[in-house]
């Protein structure tokens, strides 16, 4: 997926959390293509008071001794909608009051590994998909840039690509194969030999083939199981 920075706030008044944190933190930049830059608050209030407004994550405890989660978050969004919340706590009945300041997600303590990873993962994605990504295309005339997000569909025409998009369609020479693999990481599939599609742009899939913003696209029977599985992953936020 190409390295991709970020920045987090740990909200924490008990240092051996934020230990305990930071070690999965590092674990986690070794493991995948994003490199995390942490900062910790002992307290809600402390992050609260004078937000600066440029963290992408903030894992937020619920029980703090001057100023709870809850409470830090409503302030936090009267400021900024964006930011991805995930409550930390040992009591789940907590947890489910996230709703009331849209957090995306809560970790009960003591914190797996294995959980607070996919839940990373989870927030991680959800950032990828909110920002917009380009790809350069070789002309005939230059390099035209493109927003990958408004790519319908690209179609293989032996050496030459046509790209399908929300500007118009181009062509340039070039292989499917080349451009799935560069694509994938940001919800390309290869549907069938000659045509590679932005699942979320992709309306339906009936029988062996997809409807693309109105047009009707070959799906390869082989690939038809896979695609349903894409497709799945999309709509429920896991892609």
């Amino acid at each position: 997926m190409g390295e991709m920075e970020m920045k987090l706030a740990i909200v924490e008044d008990e240092k051996v959390y934020v230990d305990k944190l930071r070690e999965y933190l590092n674990k986690y930049q070794r493991e995948s293509a994003v490199e995390v830059r942490s900062v910790w608050f002992s307290d809600g209030s402390e992050i609260a008071e004078d937000y600066s407004g440029d963290y992408d994550i903030i894992l937020m405890d619920i029980q703090m001794k001057f100023m709870d989660g809850i409470s830090a978050a409503r302030k936090i969004r009267e400021m900024d909608q964006e930011v991805i919340i995930i409550f930390i706590t040992n009591m789940t009945n907590y947890a489910i009051r996230g709703y009331e300041v849209d957090a995306m997600d809560y970790i009960v303590k003591p914190v797996e590994y294995f959980a607070f990873s996919h839940k990373l993962d989870r927030a991680v994605k959800r950032i990828r998909k909110k920002e917009k990504h380009y790809i350069s295309i070789p002309m005939e005339n230059g390099v035209r840039k493109m927003d990958i997000a408004g790519i319908y569909y690209i179609e293989s025409h032996g050496h030459m690509l046509q790209y399908k998009t929300d500007e118009g369609a181009w062509e340039c020479r070039g292989t499917l194969q080349q451009m799935e693999s560069l694509l994938m990481p940001y919800g390309f599939f290869r549907n069938s030999k000659s045509y590679l599609v932005n699942i979320q742009h992709v309306d339906a899939i009936r029988e062996n083939e997809c409807m693309v913003q109105g047009e009707r696209l070959p799906v390869g029977r082989a690939k038809k199981k896979e695609f349903m599985q894409k497709m799945l992953c999309y709509m429920s936020g896991e892609m």
